[in-house]
């Protein structure tokens, strides 16, 4: 077996860290979307499709089964993959099934981002500062420091242009149309994450509808954030864990 955990924006690998000390696993892999973390490859214009394309060709090369994992716009990827290309994968597990729910208004951030002008501004503020002010933002969001500064290190030139070129690709009606194929990711089991206390994800009725049509169990974080991976590791990986024992 092969836990995959797949992070988002403006993130690193070094999200899952709480996480994964608490699972104690020794058959975890870590991937890095390109900007976020890594590299963006020559040619790689870093939109929706491209990212599932991406995900989908690092799970070919990995042993499995594979148990997938998605926070944010890596459990974006996770659904677009699982809607797409079931078999790659036992199981799957994402914090942002709402996304694809047709009523879905993407947050306030998320539509500057999307907006020509306003979203490289905002950027530029965002990540345009040194490192210690990019882990002080960090911080903001209740992410530990050390997790803070380790992601902010990575903060440059390829995140700013990765997150202005995901998002405009997920303008609506482009998260409604994807999520027109929810009913695909019945195939495998799957998990949705409702972290009660997620500003970006919509209504909690969202999210539960579109859960039910990808045929998802549902684990409520309640009282929990949008980085309830490192606000309490210890109950994602209980709800983790359950889910990966009803597998058999």
């Amino acid at each position: 077996m092969t836990l995959v955990f797949v992070h988002g924006n403006p993130e690193t690998d070094a999200i899952w860290g709480p996480l994964t000390a608490v699972l104690g696993r020794d058959d975890v892999v870590l991937l890095s979307p390109p900007g976020f973390g890594a590299p963006l490859p020559d040619g790689f214009g870093a939109t929706m499709l491209e990212y599932r394309d991406w995900l989908e060709a690092e799970l070919e090369r990995i042993d499995g089964p594979i148990d997938l994992v998605g926070h944010d716009w890596g459990g974006g990827h996770v659904v677009n993959v699982v809607m797409h290309r079931p078999e790659l994968v036992r199981s799957w597990v994402s914090d942002v099934v709402g996304l694809f729910d047709p009523e879905y208004v993407w947050h306030d951030m998320a539509q500057v981002w999307q907006t020509p002008g306003a979203g490289e501004e905002s950027l530029d503020a965002m990540l345009g500062g040194g490192l210690t002010a990019r882990t002080e933002l960090m911080a903001s969001f209740g992410i530990p420091a050390d997790i803070g500064a380790a992601i902010a290190e990575h903060q440059n030139d390829d995140m700013r242009t990765a997150i202005l070129a995901l998002y405009r690709s997920a303008a609506q009606p482009a998260m409604a149309e994807a999520g027109r194929a929810l009913e695909s990711a019945v195939a495998r089991p799957g998990l949705a994450l409702l972290a009660t206390d997620d500003p970006f994800i919509g209504a909690n009725d969202n999210r539960r509808r579109a859960a039910e049509r990808a045929g998802a169990r549902v684990a409520v974080l309640d009282g929990l954030g949008h980085w309830w991976m490192v606000e309490d590791p210890h109950r994602g990986a209980e709800a983790l864990t359950e889910f990966w024992a009803t597998l058999g």
